[in-house]
């Protein structure tokens, strides 16, 4: 989202020295899980089990079981669930670390007394080095059901499934695409659009990850009401680097519920994809979007940003570009989108300004409801000459932009709070005398992006200045509050401008927190 420099910075790794028990089962197809002590004192270690996908799709749970030799016992434990019955363990992922894409790992780890290591392990039914396991999928839900909606959810519910191993979730489908998972058997499906028709099946899944066939389908009215147009917290979630902290820990520790999910990118040509290589279904995209659905919350994916191959410039005509956007809207039943076209190539390019400006004009003729929000650089002042023609010609072309947000950083200011705010109400003004509104209604289509701790430039935003901002933007009744990034949102590297710390000291999630009070 910057003239992000710092999204170029690979997120740092600290290697342990480990002692590796049995065979490499990276080399092994599948799912495999390997278990490794990172130290051992002789009476006791400190250990981790390491969850690897080799297989051909990815997963959403794992369960591992294993016994332990007598005199050998698990003690504390983190980053999954254990249940424990005579020397049987049984570890399953938490809420936020279940989904494992292919070719991508997690961990969890314990404390043991003793010396002794696992043995019998299983991982979703199959030895953990690899192999054969359980292959029988579940019987297809039955009777699914509305059991409410509003403006914005349907809640469903529906009879258990039939597993010869056990059921462990079950996927619900909108449409063609999977709004959430659950464990038992009832569900709400939110950030739906209002007066909207909706469909809905449901599959099963067990440890193995065989899938059910799907239940009966039922359809669902949202009922009236004003899908929001401002006044939204949403800080940017990158998944591409920065160490991606779980979104549902993120939402429990500070009261946020939406993220904006970046970035989407060419793939090649006209396709949108995460970054421009993670598919829009299926990968650890879509499974953070279920994710923070599921706690409560909703997404709005960005398309743009500095680096990378943009849309804009790749969609030759505005009805491509507009097609493109949708695949994503549809994919997500998006209820907002936001164009980030800070990158020269689309910022200072006056056809691939009309044509993103376009292409949203046609967005917001297919999609009723839905809002759109640009994203673009600013001066202390307000808008470039750039960024000028940018609103003249949304308000020319009767875009119906919903929410215009600068970036008040990398001035090389050394009062970023006072800059941010001239900013703002530089940009205010341009969109008063432009589309004829008054203080008020202007600032109704203002958006904030910053840059918690350092920016590139090595300007610092404190959680104090962060908080008067939103104080700010809060009183005057602006429509967004937003900060690159969330990987960021933690201490350490102090006077570094990092991809997974802020670069001064704070509170771990602070600037989130205060977000989240917008």
């Amino acid at each position: 989202m910057s003239r992000r420099t710092s999204a170029l910075l690979a997120a740092s790794a600290l290697a342990l020295g480990s002692l590796v028990v049995g065979p490499a089962a990276q080399a092994a197809p599948g799912v495999t899980a390997t278990f490794a002590k990172t130290q051992d004192w002789g009476s006791g270690f400190e250990a981790r089990f390491t969850v690897a996908n080799g297989g051909p799709s990815a997963i959403t749970a794992w369960r591992i079981e294993f016994d332990l030799p007598a005199g050998t016992a698990l003690g504390s434990y983190w980053d999954t669930l254990v249940t424990r019955s005579g020397d049987h363990y049984v570890a399953t992922n938490r809420e936020y670390n279940g989904g494992v894409g292919v070719g991508a790992s997690t961990s969890f780890g314990f404390v043991g007394t003793g010396s002794g290591a696992p043995l019998n392990c299983t991982v979703n039914g199959a030895p953990c080095a690899g192999g054969g396991g359980d292959t029988v999928a579940p019987g297809a839900p039955g009777s699914l059901r509305v059991t409410g909606t509003t403006a914005d959810s349907v809640s469903l519910a529906w009879t258990a499934s039939t597993d010869n191993v056990g059921v462990t979730a079950y996927d619900v489908y909108r449409g063609a695409t999977v709004a959430t998972s659950v464990s038992g058997t009832t569900a709400t499906v939110t950030g739906l659009n209002a007066s909207t028709a909706y469909t809905f099946t449901v599959r099963a899944r067990d440890a193995a990850s065989n899938t059910s066939g799907p239940s009966n389908q039922v359809a669902a009215t949202t009922q009236p009401g004003t899908n929001p147009v401002g006044g939204r917290g949403a800080p940017y979630l990158f998944l591409g680097w920065g160490n991606p902290p779980a979104p549902a820990t993120i939402m429990s520790t500070t009261g946020v519920k939406w993220f904006t999910m970046a970035f989407v990118l060419s793939s090649g040509g006209c396709n949108p994809a995460w970054d421009g290589n993670r598919p829009l279904a299926g990968g650890v995209d879509a499974q953070a979007i279920q994710q923070i659905r599921a706690a409560g919350g909703d997404v709005v994916p960005s398309f743009g940003g500095w680096s990378g191959n943009k849309l804009g410039p790749n969609c030759s005509t505005p009805q491509a570009l507009a097609g493109a956007y949708q695949q994503v809207i549809n994919a997500y039943g998006l209820k907002a989108i936001d164009i980030d076209i800070e990158n020269t190539d689309e910022f200072e390019n006056a056809a691939v300004q009309d044509r993103i400006l376009e292409a949203l004009k046609i967005v917001k003729a297919n999609n009723p409801g839905i809002q759109t929000i640009v994203t673009f650089g600013t001066t202390t002042t307000g808008p470039n000459s750039w960024g000028n023609r940018l609103v003249e010609r949304a308000a020319a072309i009767g875009a119906g932009v919903d929410v215009f947000t600068i970036m008040p950083f990398d001035f090389g200011s050394s009062n970023i709070g006072t800059d941010t705010v001239n900013a703002a109400t530089g940009l205010k003004n341009k969109l008063k005398a432009t589309f004829g509104w008054s203080d008020a209604e202007a600032f109704r289509h203002v958006g904030i992006s910053g840059m918690n701790g350092l920016s590139d430039q090595r300007e610092v935003t404190t959680t104090q200045t962060w908080t008067q901002l939103r104080d700010w933007s809060k009183s005057n009744g602006l429509a967004r509050f937003a900060f690159w990034a969330v990987n960021r949102d933690r201490g350490g590297c102090d006077g570094q401008v990092s991809s997974h710390c802020s670069g001064i000291p704070q509170a771990d999630w602070e600037f989130t927190r205060i977000t989240a009070g917008f």
